[in-house]
């Protein structure tokens, strides 16, 4: 299936996880892509035919030479896949570095903001265009021991409704996914830090999150792609300023 067939897609944080799986599945589904990851060695192990350059998503210089290059290649920029984050520091608030707590916010809020920054007036100008932001179910709750992260996280979905409104006269829409626990060695190190923060073991840890969903599940990368997917369709065409959960229906966390 061609669904994006001519469409020219800008993916942040491609290097690994599920925003190489979005990037690999635009590609594979007729678009031009171009790959950002602040891992330049994660990118170089992309597929030949994506355009691909370094980027650190908190630093407004490297964004802006990163999005100067991609709009050059591509052309223009229909979709943006604004993925880059980091866990952050876990702990209670009292305890949390004020140095890492900046330093997850200015990765995971202030980097999407410096990516909508890019993308929003190109789309703006061509009267069309679809963003999806990456929240996450610790958007959607309060998560102990991880404020920073959940601050940022319920930052993106305001900063979300906000561009939407802004950019929906225009033709653009701007979504968020949050998605719940991904299978993955990313959650893996998620756990192993919040066990060495509580002095619970990690298999303790990992079935309290399986119990918090009503399916009992973690999520796949491949679940978080087709709904980025979708909403970056045709048929997500009249989908915006949302906050979708992809989580196997969080309950509580």
């Amino acid at each position: 299936m061609q669904r994006f067939s001519g469409k020219r897609a800008v993916v942040t944080a491609a290097g690994a996880g599920i925003a190489r799986h979005i990037a690999e599945r635009l590609l594979a589904e007729g678009a031009a892509v171009f790959a950002g990851d602040v891992d330049a060695a994660a990118l170089s192990s992309l597929p030949d035919a994506m355009g691909q350059d370094s980027v650190d998503v908190g630093d407004p210089n490297s964004v802006d030479r990163f999005f100067d290059r991609a709009l050059d290649e591509l052309g223009g920029i229909d979709l943006l896949i604004n993925a880059a984050g980091t866990k952050g520091p876990t702990g209670p608030i009292e305890d949390t570095d004020p140095a890492a707590w900046q330093a997850c916010i200015t990765v995971n809020l202030t980097g999407a903001y410096h990516c909508l920054r890019r993308a929003l007036g190109p789309m703006k100008r061509q009267g069309s265009g679809a963003i999806v932001n990456f929240s996450s179910t610790g958007g959607l709750y309060g998560y102990p021991e991880r404020s920073p992260y959940c601050a940022a996280k319920w930052g993106i979905i305001g900063l979300t409704k906000t561009a939407a409104a802004e950019a929906g006269p225009f033709g653009v829409r701007v979504n968020a996914l949050c998605p719940g626990s991904v299978e993955g060695d990313r959650m893996d190190r998620v756990i192993a830090a919040e066990a060495a923060s509580t002095g619970r073991s990690e298999a303790e840890i990992r079935a309290d999150y399986v119990k918090d969903t009503s399916m009992r599940c973690f999520v796949t990368a491949d679940d978080v792609a087709e709904a980025a997917l979708f909403l970056c369709s045709d048929a997500g065409r009249r989908i915006s300023g949302q906050a979708l959960p992809v989580d196997g229906h969080t309950s509580m966390l």
